[in-house]
């Protein structure tokens, strides 16, 4: 299958589809996080664990948080298909002539939000920071989200900085994966960083 789609910013009228997009996930891992301390000494690890069977995760939508995602100091972009629709032909001289001038001068141009990246720029530190990047369910591993990442880090350079970083959960495998698979290296953790407590992970890339 092909999907064909362009990515553009974000307008005000499309942070209720991006809202509407279904963004929950499905993961047979997670990266188990351990602390051992001694004295003087503090080790934190994370292992990668198979779960007893696949986990549904319900992934929560701020609409709010969407909505500041357009002030400028963000980059916030959308992936979507366009359908061009035509006025139905009214006699057997339209159906002649229907892709004429004066057809497409009226045609009207539907959109359709497949997935959306919001990211975040630092000027103190010259970095970036993704938050989310989200594909609608049946329409990931279309290269969407890739999509999505390579147009922000055009942004992100375009506006000089050094780095960019994603944020991602401990129990996200998949984006753990994109991560990985998109050249981003483990940079650290957060503990109780989203609204529901869990944990946070971080991956970079030089921009440079």
């Amino acid at each position: 299958m092909t999907t064909t789609f362009l990515i553009r910013d974000a307008l005000e009228s499309d942070l209720e589809a991006c809202a509407g997009i279904d963004h929950r996930y499905e993961t047979d891992y997670v990266w188990q996080m351990s602390v051992a301390e001694t004295t003087g000494e503090r080790q934190v690890m994370f292992k990668t664990e198979r779960l007893p069977r696949t986990m549904e995760v319900a992934y929560p939508c701020d609409s709010d948080r969407l909505s500041l995602s357009l002030a400028d100091d963000e980059c916030f972009l959308v992936a979507v298909t366009r359908t061009v629709m035509l006025p139905t032909p009214r006699g057997e001289d339209d159906i002649e002539d229907e892709y004429d001038d004066e057809h497409l001068d009226t045609a009207v141009t539907e959109e359709t939000v497949l997935g959306y990246l919001t990211m975040r720029r630092d000027t103190l530190h010259h970095s970036a920071l993704v938050h989310e990047i989200v594909v609608a369910r049946g329409l990931r591993r279309h290269r969407i989200a890739t999509r999505l990442l390579k147009a922000a880090r055009r942004w992100a350079q375009e506006y000089d900085l050094l780095q960019m970083t994603i944020e991602t959960q401990t129990k996200n495998y998949p984006a753990i994966l994109f991560c990985q698979q998109a050249g981003f290296t483990f940079c650290g953790f957060n503990d109780h960083y989203f609204p529901n407590q869990d944990i946070a992970l971080f991956f970079s890339q030089s921009l440079r």
